[in-house]
């Protein structure tokens, strides 16, 4: 029979053998202090039948707990002493009474060490009484008061479990659990008895379903946790809440250990619950302790299938990732942030930019808002990091935050912990590539500024690679082979440009002009009043380079505004002569636009102010330098002179048969070439192999191409390594000593030094064109000088020397001639070696002249024979090779052309030559390769050594800028005024939204793509317009441009934006 105890304890009395009650009266009278009332109830427990009776009134007696506890303890002893099974199923019942409905702990704990004893001492009876429809009654029905979800119940289950594990019949009980347990937990129970139920599986894991119920039990389980809900705000019932859901996470730990395939389906049941747009109520946040447990492998093939999936609804995606970035405010959850940036990644792969969008701009302040507390600090701010970086399309997300910066600086500077200091460097470095990417709002950002002085500000080399990095259009997708359409940004971040039609010629200059970091941050700080349109096309262009989202845009408006008006449309034309019309187009509009703006300014002044030349225009100051031409006459020793600026310089390619040795100039004869090295000791007096000499003659040279001398110099250290005994280790460490400007006599010989030699196997070198361009030149028989103070044709010799060096120095290597005997076009294909690094000498005035000539007073007509003052001297420049445009063919009405180019980092001239070195390596060593719409990583050995693998390939242009911090000039001027060296200059607000606005159409447009999949072709198969550098069904060289070169089929949404 069962026994009830009633609160009152009258029906319980009532039932009380009159034995039983007398006994423990008499017991209780004695205040347990006689021995012998402790003899006598010791004789009677072991005799009485009604033991269970007895315990029961002393439970309900108002006698005191000591006493209580006293005949307790007999009690306990009497259970080694044998019973009949009426006996102990009676002790059984009670113990069990009192441990399901005690109404005190006291109750409840004897209960329990009642039925410990009983059961040990008696386990066959106990087999008996805990069986499969006791414990099937206890589940289905209850007990007394109790429902079926009561946690009593379930933790009385575990306690008996102890008792008959081991038992016969023991299997019989676990499969019913396995059944009742799975039947409870599909109902959904609260947090607190699914703890009790993992509490209890965890000890007895045969308690877990098996076979297909294992999966279906993980699930239920998956859900149950989805509904935990704790509404207390109390410490205590907080922390208790914390712990119970931790218990529950951990059995499914437990379970996916043994049986790994139960993890898909859970996650599977685990997205169903967050992506469930059913109830005003989302799921619960404790489902953040689930996927802490998965395997992170398993992380990129369950995002990658899951965004895949056309089942899924993008609804269903942006609810789900909604309640994912909830799950930031579950302290103490592990890899939370990892599933989070995960997904992203993956919506950005497939290119869902619209769910992207939306969940950023509702969460990212919540996000932030988690910085706050410690205890889930790190997981929020690696969220709130992807989240701003890959957001670069709109300052939108950025700007929401930004009054809200301040006030968590001043919180986490004022907390004075480890974490609070780590989250401010990098939330500091977090707000500086946003502020880099997103210029133009000095007073939104100026408080901001302010509360981070104090730390330290990112080089624009890593700002670059995190926004690179994280971009959306960065993100691969592995299923992007099936989708050619589906194309991404290329990994290097940079930005391509669509070839409209045999344009590489364009694109390859304006990706040259862009990778000149100096005159593109220039041109980026031109205010529209500033310049005229061309230029402000050019910045529009650099823009759109630098910010676009696009893997390419198109330059059809810049195409038609800057195309030579002599040039045939989709026709190939020669890069250099685009190149020197596009920096005279850009001159001339800003020459005359200062000019009308001067003249306009001085006459609204009504006063008469003496005209002024303008200030040099960027042009000049960016790519302008000056030589000054000297031609001597042998009759009368006469010397003219003429000075001339010059924006490149180009090199002609001297006859296999000439050396400098065979000039005979009367003028530096102590000049002589000196290649040293162990890789070029012999490469200038070799024979070249067969190759077609310039038809090009000097006249024609000399009066076509300005022309510059440089004293010969030589190539150091070509590809050995530096060692402290090579002579060209020594060499470089003596005549640099620790200047960028290193002066020379002037005979003495200027040298051009390369970090990495470009080919040893070259015949012709750099130093070799330059030395022939600008070597003395007789002018002799038909080629005679006609000499004003002789009145006749005289023989003179001809020098040219610089006076002024160019912050950008352009060389122009004159491959294409006209062949007088064939009457056609050709070209010289000679391998020609580029230094990495190059000096070249400008002769300068003494201090001595200088003052001659300015006490003179004639300094416009006599300024220019200071440079050949007996006592002038050369200064040795160093220039950096910042950028090489290569043509592949064989004419230049055809071909293809593409650009190699690094961003080269300026330098402290205070240093010493190695350290230059070794810095200059470091932060420039990454070139990239622009071949219109394909950007990739490069190399200075891949630019090295392109004509090897390509013969037709070959270096046509060459970009190099002058070394130093600053650039200067010799007439006092600098550069750095006008150009920001260290960040992006900040753009116009219309610019800005322009960006913004392409930018969000380019995403809205790559998601309508991504929406057909009607464009499916074989994985093999790759798209046109990326097949145009690796491969040429024509035979054709690397770069050659393809017939469908510019199709607009070929260039994918990109080709869409016109500027």
């Amino acid at each position: 029979m069962k026994l009830g105890l009633a609160s009152n304890g009258t029906e319980l009395h009532s039932s009380l053998t009159t034995r039983g009650f007398l006994s423990v009266s008499c017991l209780c009278a004695t205040g347990g202090r006689q021995l012998c009332g402790f003899s006598s109830l010791y004789h009677l427990l072991g005799n009485s039948k009604d033991m269970d009776k007895i315990l029961e009134a002393m439970l309900l007696s108002q006698h005191p707990a000591s006493v209580k506890h006293s005949f307790v303890r007999r009690i306990l002893e009497a259970a080694k002493q044998p019973l009949d099974s009426n006996q102990c199923w009676a002790m059984f019942e009670l113990s069990t009474n009192l441990i399901l409905l005690g109404d005190t702990k006291f109750k409840k704990d004897v209960g329990k060490e009642v039925l410990e004893a009983y059961a040990v001492n008696h386990i066959s009876e106990f087999e008996s009484f805990f069986n499969v429809k006791f414990i099937l009654k206890l589940m289905q029905d209850g007990y007394g008061t109790l429902n079926i979800r009561s946690v009593g119940i379930i933790e009385y289950i575990q306690l008996g479990l102890k008792y008959i594990q081991d038992s016969s019949s023991a299997d019989e009980v676990f499969h019913i659990l396995q059944i009742e347990l799975l039947r409870l937990v599909c109902e959904k129970p609260g947090s607190k008895l699914c703890a009790s139920i993992s509490k209890l599986i965890v000890e007895f894991p045969r308690c877990i379903p098996s076979g297909k119920f294992q999966v279906v039990f993980c699930q239920q389980l998956v859900r149950s946790i989805g509904q935990f809900q704790n509404g207390s705000e109390e410490e205590d019932e907080i922390v208790e809440f914390l712990d119970q859901v931790n218990k529950v996470s951990s059995l499914l730990q437990r379970i996916w250990r043994t049986q790994t395939a139960a993890i898909i389906p859970s996650l599977r049941e685990l997205f169903t619950v967050i992506s469930s747009t059913e109830g005003s109520e989302g799921p619960s946040n404790a489902l953040a302790t689930v996927v802490q447990y998965v395997p992170l492998e398993l992380m990129d093939g369950v995002i990658r299938n899951l965004t895949n999936d056309d089942s899924i609804t993008d609804k269903e995606l942006m609810t789900a990732l909604t309640n994912m970035v909830d799950w930031l405010s579950w302290p103490l959850a592990r890899n939370i942030d990892k599933w989070i940036i995960g997904l992203l990644k993956g919506l950005a792969a497939v290119k869902k930019f619209s769910i992207l969008i939306e969940v950023t701009l509702a969460k990212i302040e919540q996000v932030f808002s988690r910085l706050f507390y410690p205890i889930v600090r790190a997981g929020a701010l690696e969220v709130l990091k992807y989240m701003l970086l890959s957001f670069q399309h709109s300052p939108e997300a950025f700007h929401i935050l930004v009054s809200d910066i301040p006030k968590l600086v001043l919180s986490l500077s004022k907390e004075g912990s480890n974490s609070g200091t780590c989250c401010l460097q990098q939330l500091s470095e977090l707000v500086h590539c946003m502020i880099f990417r997103f210029s133009g709002f000095p007073d939104l950002y100026e408080p901001v500024i302010e509360v981070l002085k104090d730390f330290p500000i990112p080089n624009e080399e890593k700002i670059k690679y995190l926004l690179n990095q994280n971009a959306w259009t960065s993100q691969k997708n592995a299923l992007g082979p099936l989708y050619p359409r589906l194309t991404t940004k290329s990994e290097t971040g940079r930005v391509g440009l669509a070839n409209l039609g045999n344009t590489c010629y364009m694109n390859s200059v304006i990706q040259a002009l862009f990778m000149a970091s100096d005159f593109r941050h220039a041109v980026m700080l031109l205010k529209e009043n500033d310049s005229q349109s061309l230029m402000m096309k050019l910045q529009w262009l650099f823009a759109f380079l630098e910010h676009s989202q696009r893997p390419a845009i198109s330059p059809s408006s810049f195409l038609k505004a800057s195309s030579p008006p002599w040039f045939n449309p989709g026709a190939q034309q020669d890069c250099s002569e685009y190149l020197k019309y596009l920096l005279d187009r850009l001159h001339e509009e800003e020459k005359t636009g200062k000019t009308i703006s001067h003249r306009l300014i001085h006459a609204c002044s009504e006063s008469h102010i003496e005209d002024k030349i303008p200030g040099k225009t960027l042009i000049e100051r960016m790519f302008g330098g000056k030589m000054v031409t000297k031609i001597h006459c042998y009759r009368c020793r006469n010397v003219s002179f003429r000075e001339e600026a010059f924006t490149d310089l180009s090199l002609a390619f001297p006859p296999h048969s000439k050396t400098l040795q065979q000039s005979g100039s009367s003028y530096d004869s102590n000049v002589s070439t000196e290649i040293t090295g162990s890789d070029n000791m012999t490469s200038q007096t070799k024979a070249q192999h067969k190759a077609t000499k310039s038809p090009i003659k000097q006249k024609q040279t000399k009066s076509k191409e300005p022309s510059v001398r440089v004293v010969p110099f030589e190539i150091l250290a070509s590809h050995a390594k530096e060692k402290k005994d090579d002579p060209s280790y020594s060499r470089i460490k003596r005549d640099d000593s620790s200047h960028l400007f290193s002066p020379m006599l002037k005979n003495d010989i200027a040298i051009a030094t390369g970090e990495k030699a470009c080919d040893s196997s070259s015949s012709r070198s750099v130093s070799d064109l330059i030395n022939y361009f600008l070597s003395p030149e007789m002018l002799s028989g038909d080629n005679r000088y006609y000499c004003d103070k002789c009145t006749s044709l005289q023989e003179a010799e001809k020098i040219v020397e610089l006076t002024r060096s160019p912050h950008y120095l352009i060389l122009t290597l004159l491959r294409f001639s006209f062949d007088l005997i064939t009457m056609r076009r050709k070209k010289i294909l000679d391998n020609v070696s580029v230094p990495l690094v190059l000096k070249l000498p400008i002769r300068i005035a003494t201090e001595k002249v200088e003052q001659i000539i300015n006490t003179e007073k004639q300094v416009c007509q006599l300024a220019s024979w200071k440079y050949f003052a007996d006592d002038a001297k050369s200064l040795s420049v160093t220039y950096d090779l910042c950028c090489v445009v290569v043509h592949s063919g064989i004419s230049s009405e055809s071909g293809h052309y593409y650009c190699y180019g690094r961003e080269c980092v300026p330098t402290n001239p205070e240093i010493g030559p190695r350290v230059i070195l070794e810095a200059e390596s470091r932060a420039g060593d990454q070139w990239y390769l622009y071949n219109d719409t394909r950007v990739s990583f490069s190399s200075f050995e891949s630019v090295s050594n392109v004509t090897n693998y390509f013969p037709k390939d070959t270096a046509y242009v060459l970009f190099y800028r002058q070394r130093g911090t600053r650039h200067t000039c010799l007439d006092g001027e600098h550069i750095s005024a006008s150009v920001r060296l260290h960040g992006e200059a900040a753009l116009s607000k219309e610019l800005m939204e322009a960006i913004a606005k392409d930018n969000t159409q380019y995403l809205q447009e790559e998601e309508k793509e991504a929406r057909k999949k009607s464009d499916c072709i074989p994985l093999a198969t790759t798209p046109i317009w990326w097949r145009r550098f690796d491969d040429d069904e024509n035979g054709g060289s690397s770069g050659s441009c393809g017939p469908a070169a510019g199709r607009g089929s070929d260039l994918g949404s990109f080709g869409r934006l016109i500027f």
